[in-house]
């Protein structure tokens, strides 16, 4: 996807500002992008687009999604030296805020593939049988910072992560304050009537048993929020198989696998953006 040139100049006006003095360097060098830590590699194709804006060559070392290690170069610039010194902080703290959140969300899908190994079948008595543990998702949430939310979406697809809805257009989520104001199931008819025969109704529940009452009112998507794993699986076992499971709230790396047991088809945790450590880069010239 192309990168918005604007938004670089953006990028590039508040780090700069109207009188940059400090890389008012002369002459022609060349410069390496590397990755100081082991970890994925995203937003690598930002960075070149902003070296690019300034009219600096780029050669892109990495793919995006792949794993790479200390020491190793990612991005490789040749051009003037003061073109190079402007876009040298922009660029990294771009790719290493999305190898951060790319490096988080492939640790998330590695402890929810040590549940996929181990599939297990919830019974709730009935013939509401769900196999579960398998090929369960791990999912972003709109918990992004304003301005960069294309940026950590795509990082958590080069993660394994899927970016779950991208705005508010791409399905309706009845959370606890719809129904607070209109009531379970009249909110869910509410939007149901108001949608697109294409948009999904996803809707939050916080006790198990809302879960079959959220899916007989016709939600789609069930989302399990703020529940222990066990509670999860409870309502999960109750569901119709036509209607995919969601657990959300408080889950960390640690304990995805427990809620990948549960019978889930989606994990989602906010914390892949709003609290992924960046991925650390240095940038050297010469």
């Amino acid at each position: 996807m192309p990168i918005d040139r604007s938004r670089i100049e953006r990028w590039l006006r508040e780090d700069l500002s109207h009188h940059d003095v400090t890389n008012h360097v002369p002459g022609e060098t060349a410069g390496r992008l590397v990755v100081t830590e082991d970890g994925v590699a995203a937003g690598i194709e930002t960075a070149a687009a902003v070296f690019d804006h300034l009219g600096v060559e780029t050669e892109t070392l990495v793919d995006t999604g792949e794993r790479v290690e200390a020491g190793q170069r990612v991005l490789a610039v040749d051009g003037p030296a003061r073109e190079i010194l402007r876009g040298e902080r922009v660029a990294v703290n771009v790719a290493g805020h999305a190898s951060g959140i790319a490096t988080r969300t492939h640790a998330a899908v590695d402890a929810a593939r040590e549940a996929s190994e181990a599939r297990r079948v919830v019974d709730d008595g009935t013939a509401n049988s769900r196999e579960i543990g398998d090929g369960v998702r791990i999912a972003g949430t709109r918990k992004t910072t304003p301005g960069l939310r294309g940026i950590e979406k795509r990082a958590i697809v080069a993660g394994g992560g899927d970016t779950h809805r991208l705005d508010c257009s791409q399905m309706v989520m009845v959370k606890e304050n719809h129904i607070a104001e209109m009531g379970f199931e009249s909110a869910i008819a509410h939007f149901r009537e108001r949608a697109s025969f294409a948009t999904k109704i996803e809707v939050e529940v916080e006790r198990p048993a809302d879960g079959r009452r959220a899916a007989d009112a016709g939600a789609d998507i069930v989302l399990f929020d703020n529940l222990a794993p066990d509670a999860v699986a409870e309502g999960v076992a109750k569901l119709p198989d036509d209607t995919l499971a969601e657990a959300s709230g408080g889950i960390t790396i640690e304990t995805v696998p427990e809620y990948a047991a549960t019978g889930v088809d989606v994990i989602s945790l906010g914390s892949l953006t709003h609290s992924a450590p960046a991925l650390d880069y240095s940038f050297r010239t010469g």
